[in-house]
């Protein structure tokens, strides 16, 4: 189970929650062993700037990158191959830290089967890596999408606030199971108080038991609230792992 955030841009009141090093990436990496490349959605970046990332986290550490919206908003997934080989091109410089990458789609993008069976199939003679789509149209929730789904083993995104209600739980085919929270109420901004901290543990728990891989990105960047939400997150799933492992009272040890 891996928790981190949009991005790992500190701020001075976040920075003494972590650990030393020569950059907010390298202070970031010491606490939280996930990180979501939120700017690629808006601009390219070289090779060598994910080769410079890659090399200043731990081994264990993860890169999710998101797919630019000139190929997820602008092109709708239409005749992208081109824009696609620079993309992965560019993002493949992460090498052993390419965590997987997250298709977010615009709210008014409704489902066209042979539209998105011809780019996950694109996508997936480009790279194998874990991918993660985020549909924000109920027309996305049913057996068309599924379809799609199994046949390019891709996993459907939960997020916070849902939208449509079913976005509430990860779905599709995949190793991984992936959240993207992202502040609620008021979305980007809101800071997740306890309780929900909590519900959101004891969910991403209970999917772990079941799924290799689990990964939560706070994606509340806006005010601030990302870092120290995402940190005590970790900290409660950490606490139900722990209590999952202990043996039952009155019981040995095998």
């Amino acid at each position: 189970m891996r928790v981190g955030c949009a991005g790992w841009s500190l701020g001075s009141t976040d920075r003494d929650r972590f650990g030393l090093g020569d950059s907010l990436l390298q202070r970031y990496a010491t606490r939280l062993e996930l990180s979501e490349i939120n700017s690629s959605f808006y601009r390219p970046h070289k090779p060598a700037t994910y080769e410079r990332w890659a090399a200043r986290v731990p081994s264990g550490f993860r890169f999710t990158a998101k797919v630019p919206k000139a190929i997820t908003h602008d092109a709708r997934l239409r005749g992208t191959g081109v824009l696609l080989d620079r993309f992965i091109d560019e993002v493949s410089a992460l090498g052993r830290t390419f965590g997987g990458l997250v298709v977010q789609l615009a709210p008014s993008h409704a489902l066209e089967p042979r539209v998105a069976d011809t780019f996950f199939a694109m996508l997936r003679r480009r790279t194998r890596v874990p991918v993660g789509c985020e549909p924000r149209h109920a027309s996305w929730y049913g057996d068309a999408a599924a379809r799609i789904s199994e046949r390019h083993a891709i996993h459907r995104i939960a997020a916070d606030p849902p939208r449509p209600a079913d976005a509430i739980e990860p779905a599709g085919a995949g190793p991984v199971r992936y959240w993207r929270l992202h502040g609620s109420p008021r979305i980007y901004w809101s800071g997740y108080d306890d309780d929900a901290l909590q519900a959101f543990a004891a969910r991403v728990h209970a999917w772990a038991a079941a799924w290799h891989d689990c990964d939560v990105i706070l994606d509340n960047t806006a005010g601030g609230r990302a870092f120290s939400d995402a940190l005590r997150l970790r900290e409660l799933i950490e606490e139900l792992a722990r209590g999952a492992k202990r043996p039952a009272r009155g019981r040995k040890s095998p």
